[in-house]
């Protein structure tokens, strides 16, 4: 999948994550606001990169504004914000349920 412009997903609400991803040169970079980063930004980290890698994503910044959410809300999050980057309408449920539960 190829992010082709900036989309959000998520909110500011208490237990949620707003995540941005922005279309970038090379790489991937994650930019991480959180209350509990210390004891949690490494998993936070990881959840991201690995939902991104799942979609095929290769190339994106990331900002993401954790309120204590949970790896579902994360991946969720992630997900929505890909496929809206991506101008992608069609989601393929089966898939995207076969490696996030």
């Amino acid at each position: 999948m190829k992010i082709n412009h900036p989309a959000t997903a998520g909110t500011l609400e208490s237990s949620d994550i707003q995540i941005t991803l922005t279309p970038a040169d090379s790489g991937t970079t994650i930019q991480l606001q959180s209350s509990v980063e210390k004891q949690f930004g490494e998993q936070i980290r990881a959840v991201i990169a690995a939902t991104l890698t799942k979609l095929g994503i290769e190339e994106v910044a990331v900002e993401a504004n954790d309120k204590g959410a949970l790896d579902c809300t994360i991946k969720a999050r992630t997900i929505a914000a890909a496929y809206r980057a991506a101008d992608n309408k069609t989601f393929d449920w089966e898939e995207i349920n076969a490696w996030i539960n």
